[in-house]
């Protein structure tokens, strides 16, 4: 296996409320992990929710007597949810913050994802399938009839999502499974980038780049050369291959 990430403050923000994990080593009964969090909130709320939730998800793992990987996830978000709705009671400065995420792991050729919010899972190889499920009304009335997915792209209300960690007790997360092929290419962000970067144009920069770290500092750019108005998180995971490269 090897990866590579980088969080970006991109252009147009004073803060970063973007947050990230990364472990190619087993954690808990996982034998890896990948997180990508985009927090909401004023005050630095925001960068306090995708913090505080990828740290509680990682440390609830980490001591998970489950053994499958979507029930062991499953758990870790509906804890870290209790947790970060308990933090916003207790301090007024950050009430209503919460955050969007996206999780995965690979046991062998298999990859379980994750997701809450409209942070996003791609698998990419000659093509590029978003694997996850955008939690927004913009997304909703798109699967709904309602709206083209090219309006979507630049509607004003793109960025309401209808799902985040932290907005309610009652949370649903969704899960999925692919089989991996091994030409695969896994790719996770937060909307920094796919607000920025054609799906297609991120599609062309994977290809046009083998090397993982190559391929995320180029999404990077490519997302703050077009505008940058949000920050930037990109994982990048080619998951049959020896090397191992981190950031």
């Amino acid at each position: 296996m090897k990866t590579f990430s980088i969080t970006d403050v991109g252009k147009r923000r004073s803060s970063n409320q973007d947050y990230v994990f990364s472990s190619e080593q087993p954690v808990g009964n996982l034998p890896n992990l990948f997180i990508v969090a985009d927090g909401m909130g004023g005050h630095n709320a925001g960068e306090y929710a995708s913090r505080y939730t990828v740290e509680m998800i990682e440390e609830t793992i980490r001591s998970s007597t489950l053994t499958e990987p979507a029930a062991i996830i499953e758990e870790a978000v509906q804890r870290a949810n209790r947790l970060l709705l308990e933090e916003a009671k207790e301090n007024e400065a950050r009430s209503g913050m919460g955050t969007t995420v996206v999780i995965c792991c690979i046991t062998g050729n298999v990859l379980v994802a994750a997701n809450v919010g409209d942070s996003r899972l791609y698998v990419v190889n000659q093509d590029i399938t978003q694997i996850t499920k955008d939690h927004s009304l913009v997304e909703e009335m798109v699967r709904m009839g309602e709206m083209d997915e090219e309006t979507a792209r630049t509607h004003p209300d793109k960025h309401i999502i209808t799902r985040a960690v932290g907005a309610g007790p009652d949370l649903t997360v969704d899960f999925f499974e692919v089989r991996l092929k091994e030409d695969d290419e896994i790719l996770m962000c937060t909307d920094g980038l796919t607000n920025m970067v054609e799906d297609m144009d991120i599609r062309g920069i994977m290809l046009s780049q083998r090397d993982v770290a190559e391929q995320v500092e180029h999404l990077v750019s490519a997302a703050n050369d077009n505008g940058g108005r949000d920050n930037i998180t990109v994982v990048v995971i080619q998951p049959f291959t020896d090397e191992v490269k981190t950031c």
